[in-house]
C-alpha cells in the first residue's frame, strides 16, 4: 500500500470513528428523553450508550483505530513466512 492510500485509509477510520462516536452518544440522549418508551430500562441503555461512545471518543483522540482487527506486526510476520517445517511440523 502507497502512502496516499494509507493516509486515505486513515481518514476514513478517522471519520467513521467520529460518526460512530456521535452515534452511541446520540443513542444515549435518546434513550434519556424515553424516545423508545422503554421505561426505566432506558436508564441503563443511556448509561452504557454514554460509557461506550465517550470509551470510543477517548480512543479516537489516541489514534487506536483497529476497529476489531489486531494491529499487524510485519517483523512477526517476516518470521513466520520464512520458518521452514519437516514433515512432522516441527521446526
Amino acid at each position: 500500500m502507497n502512502m496516499r492510500q494509507s493516509s486515505v485509509t486513515q481518514v476514513l477510520k478517522m471519520l467513521f470513528g467520529i460518526f460512530m462516536v456521535l452515534v452511541y452518544l446520540g443513542m444515549a440522549v435518546l434513550m434519556t428523553i424515553d424516545l423508545f418508551n422503554l421505561g426505566r430500562l432506558r436508564w441503563l441503555f443511556a448509561v452504557v450508550f454514554a460509557a461506550y461512545g465517550l470509551y470510543r471518543g477517548y480512543r479516537e483522540i489516541k489514534g487506536e483505530h483497529t476497529y476489531g482487527m489486531r494491529r499487524y506486526d510485519e517483523s512477526a510476520d517476516d518470521e513466520e513466512r520464512y520458518t521452514t517445517y519437516n514433515k512432522e511440523g516441527r521446526q
